[in-house]
């Protein structure tokens, strides 16, 4: 989206009630990642992982669908819905696995493995999804590898730490794309090994996306949702977060007498444990993208047609 689009907001609007007020007029749903910025965490519907924002989507009942999250995730339930308006607050909030993992480069990939099944990431365009036998999402990917046969040779993509979290954890080979998300992929075991001697008495929530040395001093490696429930769960009364920091907003709020301790990224000149596609979404863009019904997500047919076998093929695994 245009930036010079968020001047033409007036300082002193209530967004949240306008949103308010545009959601039900248009009977609009708002659904949204942890990785959202707080505000709109907050107001949205519904706020989950991957897995539970795509099954919430195959089963809305509203007319328009908000995305507050990046361009897959949209397109996605643009793929589940292709009647309904879905709208992206901001076109440019991207992923750099999707964006490391063109449909051409990975067509050219596969067929070095004909006799593979291919299980892809829901972390791809619609192109790449319509290539595949099934889609997951880091909440079910060891189910839906366990779906396969231990004989069947498999491709997963494009995440080669979450694959390789699988494969380890299933003591199953798999073919990986060499694919990262840029800020999963930051974290540095050496800097999480002192937070642990500095908090000795802290126990440590990562998500698979992360290398494997991140991942051997985890006491739980799982998605987002499956990181929130055990802060839940947990005795501790300390708990580094190993996954993008937007996450801590609904921890904190779900766990107000934990200390909650962010593990940082690698470069310490930035802010590396915030996804900055995610962040491209804003309040303003949110409103705007209401009021003005754009921008829209569109997906081609013959693809969404071919992409929504291995989507749904996922949603009946999980």
């Amino acid at each position: 989206m245009n930036d010079s689009l968020s001047t033409s907001v007036d300082p002193n609007l209530d967004l949240f009630a306008e949103i308010d007020r545009l959601r039900k007029d248009l009977n609009a749903v708002i659904l949204a990642h942890f990785y959202q910025e707080p505000d709109i965490q907050d107001i949205a519907d519904f706020v989950g992982d991957s897995l539970a924002l795509a099954q919430q989507a195959a089963k809305t009942e509203a007319d328009i669908i908000v995305f507050a999250g990046v361009h897959f995730m949209a397109e996605t339930a643009k793929i589940l819905n292709p009647h309904k308006q879905v709208l992206l607050p901001d076109l440019a909030a991207g992923c750099s696995l999707a964006d490391g993992f063109p449909p051409d480069e990975f067509a050219k990939f596969l067929a070095r493995y004909p006799d593979h099944k291919v299980i892809s990431y829901i972390n791809c365009s619609a192109a790449t999804k319509a290539m595949s036998d099934v889609i997951c999402t880091s909440s079910n990917a060891v189910r839906i590898v366990q779906s396969f046969p231990t004989d069947q040779p498999l491709v997963f993509a494009p995440d080669r730490f979450l694959g390789d979290w699988v494969g380890r954890t299933l003591e199953r080979e798999m073919v990986l794309w060499p694919g990262s998300c840029e800020v999963h992929e930051t974290f540095s075991e050496k800097k999480l090994v002192e937070l642990k001697l500095e908090h000795p008495e802290a126990v440590v929530a990562a998500h698979p996306e992360c290398p494997e040395g991140v991942l051997q001093h985890a006491d739980l490696v799982g998605s987002t949702t499956a990181i929130l429930n055990y802060a839940k769960e947990t005795p501790a009364r300390k708990i580094i977060v190993v996954t993008e920091a937007g996450i801590l907003h609904q921890m904190q709020k779900d766990n107000p007498d934990k200390e909650l301790i962010p593990a940082p990224g690698n470069d310490e000149t930035c802010n590396c444990n915030e996804c900055p596609y995610m962040k491209m979404n804003t309040l303003e863009k949110l409103y705007i993208c209401l009021r003005d019904r754009t921008p829209e997500i569109m997906v081609d047919e013959a693809v969404a047609a071919k992409a929504l076998v291995p989507i749904n093929r996922m949603l009946e695994l999980s």
